[in-house]
């Protein structure tokens, strides 16, 4: 899993992030905040309605995805 929303009333995702990078998101972003439900550490959840535009949020969509793929066996990667 590398995304986490409600498709229903969409506001936002939950999207897991490089530590680092999701610490200084959040210290520059007003709508990136620490992941709800998720782990800290690894998840930024990302709202649809603050001040995050629409090319990073999806620049943090294929980061978070990125992260994930690299983590699978490569079995599993060579398949996606």
């Amino acid at each position: 899993m590398f995304a986490l929303c409600d498709i229903e009333n969409f506001e936002g995702a939950n999207l897991k992030c490089e530590p680092e990078w999701a610490v200084e998101l959040r210290e520059q972003y007003a709508g990136i905040t620490p992941g709800y439900h998720m782990s800290k550490k690894h998840w930024n959840t990302v709202s649809a309605f603050g001040d995050v535009d629409q090319a990073l949020f999806i620049r943090l969509i294929d980061h978070s995805y990125e992260l994930i793929k690299s983590s699978l066996p490569k079995k599993e990667r060579e398949k996606l």
